[in-house]
């Protein structure tokens, strides 16, 4: 099977809505950085709510683009980090993200 993520029944259609969240274009970009504790991650994207930032954490985690590793210390330490194919999106994610840095004041004429 082709994957076609035009076809709604398509899994590629799954993890493209999944990588261009809001939420995952931006915890993708604090982790490509490096392995980072949840709230380092919660102080670095502003306005992201906690329940938001452990929902976008997890779907990440079971769609393999993120690892989560938990250190058995006390109080308990928490690193996520990407995995091979989260650093695969580092690239894209980093264009779109200079795209949107370039252009945004087009949003003056965007209606939301």
């Amino acid at each position: 099977m082709e994957a076609n993520p035009y076809d709604r029944n398509c899994p590629s259609r799954r993890l493209l809505d999944r990588i261009g969240d809001r939420w995952t274009v931006l915890v993708v970009g604090i982790l490509s950085e490096g392995p980072t504790r949840f709230g380092e991650i919660a102080r670095q994207i502003d306005g992201i709510s906690q329940k938001m930032l452990t929902q976008t954490l997890r779907k990440l985690e079971s769609d393999g683009i993120v690892s989560r590793r938990a250190y058995p210390e006390v109080p308990p330490r928490v690193e996520y980090s990407l995995t091979d194919a989260g650093r695969s999106l580092k690239e894209p994610l980093k264009a779109l993200e200079s795209w949107a840095r370039e252009h945004f004041e087009l949003l003056d004429s965007i209606e939301v």
